[in-house]
């Protein structure tokens, strides 16, 4: 069972908003790679750091991050014309 379904057992589990802020604050950031503690300084209001920890790791599991060593960058794109061209391509 993945850690995301064992939020349940958090004192703070994140509501709908503050997935989507700490989305926005990612998606949105001037540089490519974004490290936590700028998250944290860019975000409007405070989050608790397991809390956060916890919506890192559920948008990495839906593959919308990628976690490196350097920090965190947002993959995600809904374009469907990618996505399909994606699904036709020959794998070597």
């Amino acid at each position: 069972m993945s850690k995301i379904i064992m939020a349940k057992n958090l004192e703070h589990s994140p509501t709908l908003n503050t997935v989507l802020m700490v989305e926005s604050v990612i998606k949105n950031s001037k540089n490519s790679i974004i490290t936590i503690p700028e998250i944290k300084r860019a975000l409007p209001k405070q989050v608790n750091h397991r809390t956060l920890m916890v919506i890192l790791e559920y948008l990495e599991e839906s593959n919308k991050i990628v976690v490196t060593l350097k920090g965190i960058t947002w993959i995600h794109n809904p374009n469907k014309k990618l996505r399909n061209a994606i699904n036709r391509c020959l794998e070597l």
